[in-house]
């Protein structure tokens, strides 16, 4: 593992790859993805970069989610009779063009809320509600259903400007009852932003484990060639030199491993995707990572080969600085 070079007459210690005496011991072993240490790397970084991705797939979501519903109002008019009900919703789309800071508004058809409520009463319910005669024989004529209007602000939903809204429908709709979207999902947005803070934590741990398994399999090498380390050092080599050694071995092991990783990765997360994909819905498909986000994930097996040889080198430096 160390050779001796002589330099004008002077015989120095060199620091190479080569074996070391007769019979061939290497200080750090130099098969590559041999040892359990690049796998070890590669299920991190696997598992980090699919923590990382689902953690931006989460943020993307909450930030798009956001910005279309930040000026969003609905409005329903909750009025049972349904003559009185369809003249109270006429009214209040009237009476909402009129005023200031409205960027559109639209009122939902029935045919559209029949198609929201039939999953729950089922379709032959869902045509009595809409088209049913309060005081028929047909039982879901009892059901009544709300006149909803969307209504797009040209700024935030703030509290003053629903009330404001509510001041103007009181006169022509008082059963009218505003609402702004963003409430409804507040639950949604921070259940969302708890499983965030869960993949960047889970990605902070893997960090921490990987930096763990480095530290133990360097003290180990250092342990098993203990007495080679001790000839170094009287042949003239320096901590630095020997530091060096298991630095570029680990740094090896944690590229291979690294990039065997992210393959690993790539393929869940690309599968997972495709299957969200399907499900058509718009909140999932405003997670779609973007090519930033790509970026971020190919630097994992780079920020993880990083961590491994500097944590490799500071342990090498501090267990010489004991040993010897």
């Amino acid at each position: 593992m160390f050779g001796i070079a002589t330099v004008s007459g002077e015989t120095t210690p060199r620091l190479g790859w080569r074996r070391l005496g007769v019979r061939g011991a290497e200080l750090v072993p130099q098969a590559r993805m041999s040892g359990p240490m690049p796998w070890v790397i590669a299920i991190m970084v696997a598992l980090t970069a699919i923590a990382l991705a689902a953690g931006l797939a989460l943020g993307n979501a909450i930030t798009s989610a956001r910005a279309e519903i930040e000026g969003g109002v609905t409005v329903q008019v909750l009025e049972p009779r349904e003559d009185v009900r369809a003249h109270e919703a006429r009214a209040a789309v009237e009476a909402l063009t009129r005023q200031p800071h409205i960027a559109g508004l639209r009122q939902v058809p029935q045919a559209e809320l029949d198609a929201l409520i039939e999953p729950w009463l089922g379709s032959e319910i869902g045509e009595a509600v809409g088209g049913g005669v309060p005081g028929g024989g047909n039982a879901g004529a009892s059901i009544p259903v709300p006149a909803l209007i969307d209504v797009r602000l040209d700024g935030p939903a703030a509290p003053a400007r629903l009330k404001a809204i509510e001041q103007v429908l009181k006169p022509v709709a008082p059963s009218a009852r505003v609402d702004a979207q963003s409430g409804w999902l507040k639950p949604v947005f921070d259940a969302m932003i708890s499983l965030q803070v869960l993949a960047i934590a889970l990605v902070a741990l893997l960090a921490f484990a990987l930096a763990a398994a480095v530290l133990l399999a360097a003290r180990s090498a250092l342990g098993a060639n203990r007495e080679v380390i001790e000839i170094v050092h009287l042949l003239g080599g320096t901590d630095t030199q020997v530091a060096r050694v298991f630095q570029r071995s680990i740094g090896f092991d944690a590229a291979g491993g690294g990039t065997v990783g992210l393959a690993l990765a790539m393929v869940v997360i690309l599968s997972i995707g495709r299957r969200f994909g399907g499900l058509g819905a718009g909140l999932v498909d405003s997670g779609a990572l973007v090519w930033s986000d790509w970026l971020l994930l190919a630097l994992v097996p780079l920020l993880s080969t990083l961590l491994a040889m500097l944590t490799a080198r500071f342990t090498v430096l501090h267990a010489l600085r004991k040993m010897l």
